[in-house]
């Protein structure tokens, strides 16, 4: 079983997180799925935020509800980044190379 490690780096204003699973297929498709799922879940945040102080009032069920819904939409959009990032990886692999233009 090959060995993951985990790395992380802060500079602003980007914040790098690096997992080595030991493969690049598992590397990248990981790196996608959590990239895209943060992104997801502070837009959740964000908009629930934005709703909260049009409202003026915030309930233990409103932080519920937005917890629920950061995991969901994170999931779900990280899932499906880290399915595009694999099988963009894949076609990279196949064809061996790393664009889409066919030159002569």
């Amino acid at each position: 079983m090959p060995r993951s490690r985990f790395s992380g780096s802060l500079s602003i204003p980007k914040v790098d997180v690096a997992i080595d699973m030991g493969n690049p297929f598992l590397n990248l498709t990981v790196d996608g799925f959590l990239k895209i799922g943060t992104v997801a879940a502070t837009r959740v945040v964000a908009e629930d935020a934005y709703h909260v102080l049009r409202k003026g009032s915030i309930s233990r069920n409103n932080l519920e509800h937005t917890l629920k819904k950061m995991c969901k939409e994170g999931a779900y959009w990280g899932t499906v980044a880290g399915v595009y990032v694999g099988m963009e990886y894949g076609v990279e692999r196949i064809r061996g190379t790393s664009d889409w233009v066919c030159l002569l």
